[in-house]
């Protein structure tokens, strides 16, 4: 779906922005070349180059066909499709149907918000604030923990208990005083007992509301209100839907949407976390237009790591370092040729505001689970056994007989996304800047090829700016800032993917294989990239640097964009993927808590 604004419509949004507070906009730090990216990082950071597996939280429910995932009235089953294999193709694809509002999701005020011309009840300003125009530093801020679990199956089935603001008085009273930069989290345990494979999953939500059991705890009207007086702006809860049942839902997502606030639904795992002092961070999809979407929650607990993190986030120094999906942008992979191909991306309205559908809005999209800014796992180009690649087609299995000779034996990988550990792509962020190697990447005519990024290139760089086990090493070539642009009309072909990969424009710039061992070597587990993909636009060099970089267990995040933003600046890289069952990665948003 694509959505274009006029300058009226862009006046009311920024009028809406401004009464939530200043800074609206996601941060972007001073322009600066990597020559310049000589200040240490924070110590604080400089103490936590790695992130440990401890100090990260997935406050994230998974996401499956068997789990009550989707609200089980009005919305869409959602589906993982199989559409690439690696016999096929040397790597796996995967086609998503999903619904914005499926498993751990957010809400931004466009939800329940209807736009301020429609004339329905509760429209205002806040109805043109959709998913990608909420500014990344308010998915940031520090966890604020208020335990509502007693008490919570008392009360009528169908029903649920109300967390009014004298819930929040008493919290303030036992802590202190909550305010701007909070991010307020309703801890009742409801997810943690009841998100189970169907039938048992019948009790998360359906059974309340056929009034067999009691509903989730969640806020009145009244504590929306309140809170957003505080200054807080973020919300979450461990429940299905922040409205309570039976009859309040709207006016509890209205009273927060039109005052600019967000929230997460379906958390799990809030007991993890203190009642203060964690840091947390909504890592949503980024659709155009959308009311929220399907997205991941973290937290980090290690408490040096936090309190800077959480102090960044107050100052709103976190940049957005994703691309949006949208439609009419060139955000799936097209393939080299016919059958190559990865799902199209496509949203459509599921429900709109009006008397037919209720009074919500909210999209369903059907796409390649690799749209966007993405991260892939080893499972994403390695094959699963021994058995997959005898029964690959011919020329994979001579394209792995070159790579062998070259490298050694191609290693198997059965990890999927559900089981990665989400430290992997968490940590400093060290940028390359290989802006200089464009323009020197020899395409010719049905050659295509782009810049090439050399062991000795890195080598270079690492004699000034030496890297360090566990960071997160970025190529910044500016690619996708420059390519990244509407689809033209046919048949012109797109700057991004097309023109690249038919020889008639330099592709991205792309590691060596040697180039990935080296920094293997050196303790790199996470490399991230603006271009489309890490592997380039040569076929076969392509297919032998993701196996290159899954045969040394790393974490690629593809697509990113914006690197400006953190240049010449410490930065903390936070990446995780929506958390599809059966997935070798996936989608997602990409952000960067930026020091001074």
């Amino acid at each position: 779906m694509s959505v274009r604004l006029g300058s009226a419509d862009r006046a009311v949004i920024w009028a809406a922005l401004a009464a939530i507070g200043t800074g609206m906009v996601s941060w972007a730090g001073s322009a600066r070349g990597d020559d310049d990216d000589t200040a240490p990082p924070a110590e604080v950071l400089r103490r936590s180059v790695a992130i440990s597996a401890g100090s990260v939280q997935d406050l994230t429910l998974t996401i499956a066909p068997d789990l009550p995932c989707v609200w089980p009235s009005g919305m869409t089953p959602m589906a993982v499709v199989p559409t690439a294999t690696f016999g096929r193709s040397g790597r796996h694809r995967d086609m998503l149907v999903i619904d914005e509002h499926t498993g751990t999701q957010w809400d931004a005020p466009a939800h329940f918000v209807p736009p301020p011309d429609s004339g329905l009840p509760g429209a205002g300003p806040m109805g043109l604030v959709t998913g990608e125009k909420v500014p990344a530093w308010q998915f940031c801020g520090e966890a604020c923990v208020i335990d509502v679990t007693a008490g919570r199956d008392s009360v009528e089935k169908g029903s649920s208990r109300l967390i009014g603001p004298e819930v929040v008085r008493e919290w303030e009273m036992e802590h202190r005083r909550l305010g701007p930069g909070d991010v307020v989290l309703f801890r009742s345990d409801y997810t943690d007992d009841f998100y189970r494979p169907f039938p048992a999953g019948e009790r998360f939500v359906a059974a309340a509301l056929r009034n067999e059991a009691p509903g989730w705890p969640a806020p009145t009207p009244e504590t929306m209100v309140y809170l957003a007086d505080r200054g807080v702006t973020t919300l979450g809860l461990d429940g299905a839907s922040m409205g309570p049942l039976p009859n309040m839902a709207v006016a509890t997502h209205q009273a927060g949407g039109a005052r600019g606030m967000v929230w997460v639904e379906c958390a799990t795992n809030l007991g993890s976390l203190p009642s203060t002092g964690a840091f947390f961070a909504l890592l949503p999809a980024k659709h155009a237009g959308g009311s929220g979407g399907e997205c991941r929650c973290i937290a980090i607990t290690e408490p040096g790591l936090a309190t800077e993190l959480i102090a960044r986030a107050r100052a709103h120094r976190v940049a957005d370092l994703s691309v949006t999906l949208d439609e009419d942008l060139p955000v799936v992979w097209p393939g080299r040729g016919p059958g190559e191909e990865g799902g199209r991306y496509i949203s459509k309205v599921l429900n709109r505001f009006g008397a037919a559908r209720g009074p919500f809005f909210a999209l369903t999209h059907l796409f390649d689970s690799m749209a966007g800014t993405h991260v892939v796992f080893p499972g994403f180009s390695l094959p699963v056994d021994a058995g997959e690649v005898e029964r690959s087609e011919p020329a994979i299995r001579d394209l792995v007989d070159g790579f062998e000779k070259r490298f050694g034996a191609l290693p198997f990988s059965g990890v999927r996304t559900e089981g990665v550990d989400l430290a992997q792509t968490i940590g400093q962020a060290h940028l390359v800047d290989v802006r200089g190697l464009r323009g020197k990447g020899g395409f010719a005519a049905k050659r295509p090829a782009g810049p090439v990024i050399n062991r000795a290139f890195l080598e270079e760089h690492h004699a000034e700016h030496p890297f360090q086990p566990g960071e997160i090493v970025i190529f910044w070539s500016g690619y996708s800032d420059d390519t990244f642009r509407p689809l033209p009309a046919g048949p012109a072909k797109d700057s991004a993917f097309v023109l690249p990969l038919a020889g008639e424009a330099e592709g991205w710039p792309a590691p060596t294989p040697e180039a990935i061992v080296w920094l293997a070597e050196r303790g790199i587990r996470c490399l991230g990239t603006d271009g489309p993909t890490l592997g380039g636009v040569d076929p076969t060099e392509s297919l032998a640097i993701d196996w290159m970089a899954a045969s040394q267990g790393m974490a690629v995040v593809e697509y990113l964009t914006g690197l400006e933003a953190i240049a010449g600046h410490d930065a903390l890289f936070i990446f995780a993927p929506v958390k599809i069952a059966g997935t070798r990665g996936g989608y997602g948003r990409a952000l960067a808590l930026v020091g001074e």
